[in-house]
């Protein structure tokens, strides 16, 4: 008896440490697998051979092959479902074949085919994110000795194994199955706050917009490639006087509306950011030339004015609007030199009047002129 449970312990060893280090080897192999095509396979051909494995050396009782292979062919059935179940059944259960016996009938149906039907009738098919997302894992259980029951029953009735070593593989079958859906949970949970931890380093918290930072890396690896683009820089007028006025709930409430604003106005291929303040920067990709940056550039402020802030009657033009300056480059400038001459020309909007656009070295765009397609 100390021999078997010392084999079943080997096995419940073999599928948490096989499990954990298939979860590294996912992490350092593929950093992004979208296409479920590629993820089954993958999947399906882990837990194949990890069910596989633990079949090689089993513990035989008159003929009868034990071990935990049920373990990972439930597992993978109640998080993906039956079509996992199935495809990751190949190898084992044509292993079992090859192996024959008496009693093969009864290790295919009792530890390959059960515990994929029990499996697949628990998975919750709503779910989107069956490898990404956190498992209920006492559904799981409840799930899993529902099963365990079933064949132990079985095995008892039909086949040599007594009441001891059925017990003992429904011990260890459990744990191992239990420490499979705490690793998966475990792996998903550091994922998710890796995720969210990119995130957040990398957006302005007030605005969700990109910060600075963010902009600078992105835009910088494109500046490199001399591609022609825009800088503007934009600056919120009298913003001082609306916080003072209506309080900084408010004035947070208009940055995040400008925020929006920009990100409707931009392509997908462009940027859009928070620079700090009530100031927000944005890189035109590619356009045609100056002049028709210098009117999608327009086109944004004028989006801008025509927006109805609460409580904007108040400012002192009776519109909440913004000043705006451009830099423009065929290729060639850094990125510094282009945040600088955008936020020079930014500044002499300021100074003649506000709500206008300039372009650098000091070119006003008419405040009136139609913005460019």
């Amino acid at each position: 008896m100390g021999y078997l449970l010392f084999f079943f312990l080997e096995n419940m060893a073999m599928i948490i440490a096989l499990m954990y280090l298939g979860f590294k080897a996912k992490d350092a192999v593929f950093h992004n697998w979208t296409d479920p095509v590629r993820q089954r396979i993958v999947i399906t051909a882990f837990i194949g051979f990890l069910t596989f494995s633990i079949m090689y050396h089993p513990y035989i009782i008159e003929e009868m092959r034990l071990d935990l292979r049920e373990v990972p062919l439930f597992f993978i059935s109640y998080v993906g479902g039956w079509q996992y179940g199935l495809l990751s059944a190949i190898l084992p259960a044509g292993f079992r074949v090859y192996m024959g016996g008496p009693t093969m009938g009864y290790g295919i149906l009792q530890s390959i085919l059960l515990p994929i039907i029990i499996g697949s009738l628990f998975h919750d098919r709503k779910r989107k994110d069956h490898f990404n997302g956190l498992l209920n894992i006492r559904k799981m259980m409840v799930a899993f000795v529902i099963y365990e029951t079933i064949k132990s029953v079985w095995m008892i009735a039909a086949t040599p194994v007594n009441s001891m070593v059925a017990i003992a593989m429904f011990i260890f079958a459990a744990v191992a199955v239990f420490s499979m859906a705490l690793i998966l949970n475990g792996e998903n949970r550091s994922a998710m706050l890796r995720k969210e931890l990119e995130f957040y380093s990398n957006r302005d918290p007030m605005t969700q917009l990109p910060n600075i930072r963010y902009f600078k890396n992105n835009v910088g690896k494109l500046v490199d490639e001399n591609i022609p683009m825009a800088i503007i820089m934009l600056d919120v007028d009298y913003f001082k006087i609306y916080n003072d006025t209506h309080g900084h709930q408010k004035g947070d409430a208009v940055l995040r509306s400008v925020a929006q604003i920009l990100t409707d106005s931009v392509r997908k291929e462009d940027y859009v950011a928070r620079y700090g303040g009530e100031e927000f920067i944005c890189c035109i990709m590619a356009p045609k030339d100056s002049e028709q940056a210098a009117g999608m550039a327009d086109q944004i402020r004028k989006n801008i004015q025509e927006f109805h802030f609460e409580g904007e009657e108040q400012q002192p033009e009776g519109v909440l609007t913004v000043s705006a300056g451009m830099s423009y480059t065929s290729g060639g400038a850094s990125l510094e030199e282009m945040i600088e001459e955008a936020d020079q020309s930014l500044y002499q909007s300021k100074r003649e009047g506000r709500n206008r656009l300039t372009v650098f070295p000091g070119v006003m765009v008419d405040s009136k002129e139609k913005a460019l397609s």
